[in-house]
């Protein structure tokens, strides 16, 4: 029978720790007593940030030479091959992270780590596996919000994978299991139901039913104008240019990306594509170049980041 613990890694937990490139133990290295190299796993996860990749997994070696169970070692070094595209290697050393994870946190850290290694290649099949995991063990453990993250994460995994069906599979999970968590709020309902309509928003998109796109941007739209979440704000005009440009209003979804979170490596990869379609190669590549500044390990850099790289290295 699963153990009844509570794995609280929100997408918004997950996202922090992926931005500097991913996954740091739950708790401190003192607290555990599996990392005595805590001052060099800080430093390699200082070079990552700053895009110095080698000297980042330099130093994870260095480490994973004195400590060859350190848990964070293993799985920053998971990463830093992710964005070095070493993806075989990247993995080798995610699977020994979950097979010694000191916690249950730090295993379902681990395994969202490495479904995010198979986002990279878009490889949602091979992402379901791991996630799903974590996602099963927080509906064992009765943490719904925790479920419906992981959900959706996986979802736009899938989504960007171009597999439709398990994407729409994946964000019903999510917002049903979010929905039935007790004592839930309004404003998180309606978190949840503006997610709903968003996602359905895109999938739409994807399939070319522009008609239905845009009923569910409206929707969405009406969420959002409640007011009860307004740090949404720049999913707005980022879903607009979404179905804008995957329904063929290119112009429109330039104008509306562009509003969007300048600092997020999927908009940039978008406008990117938006000027190649427009005819605009010396704007594409300099927001292809943009992308490249991104060290994360998310589903924003995990679709941006290799695209980016190869549509550089043939212009």
């Amino acid at each position: 029978m699963m153990p009844h613990f509570k794995i609280r890694l929100t997408l918004g937990t997950l996202l922090l720790s992926v931005v500097t490139a991913s996954a740091q133990p739950a708790s401190s290295p003192a607290s555990t007593g599996q990392d005595p190299a805590a001052d060099l796993i800080r430093q390699g996860q200082q070079k990552a940030r700053e895009g110095q990749h080698d000297e980042a997994l330099a130093i994870y070696r260095q480490v994973l030479a004195k400590s060859p169970d350190s848990f964070p070692a293993h799985v920053q070094t998971g990463v830093v091959l992710d964005l070095k595209g070493q993806y075989a290697e990247a993995r080798t050393h995610l699977a020994k992270a979950i097979e010694i994870a000191p916690t249950p946190e730090n295993k379902a850290q681990a395994l969202r780590t490495m479904a995010m290694s198979y986002a990279f290649e878009r490889k949602c099949g091979d992402a379901a596996r791991y996630a799903s995991q974590v996602y099963e063990t927080n509906i064992a453990a009765k943490d719904l919000i925790g479920a419906g993250e992981v959900a959706n994460e996986l979802a736009r995994v899938c989504l960007e994978s171009g597999d439709l069906d398990e994407a729409e599979k994946w964000y019903r999970r999510g917002h049903e299991a979010a929905l039935q968590e007790p004592n839930l709020k309004p404003d998180q309902k309606d978190l949840w139901d503006f997610r709903w309509e968003h996602a359905q928003a895109r999938l739409a998109a994807r399939r070319g039913n522009k008609v239905e796109a845009q009923k569910h941007v409206e929707a969405a739209k009406a969420i959002f104008d409640k007011g009860t979440n307004a740090n949404q704000a720049p999913f707005v005009p980022y879903l607009v240019g979404y179905v804008a440009f995957y329904t063929g209003d290119h112009q429109t979804a330039l104008t509306e990306l562009q509003k969007g979170n300048q600092n997020d490596p999927f908009i940039l990869s978008l406008i990117a594509q938006t000027y190649e379609k427009l005819g605009d190669n010396a704007k594409a590549k300099e927001y292809y170049q943009k992308v490249l500044n991104s060290n994360a390990h998310n589903p924003t850099n995990a679709f941006a980041r290799p695209l980016a790289k190869q549509k550089l290295s043939s212009k």
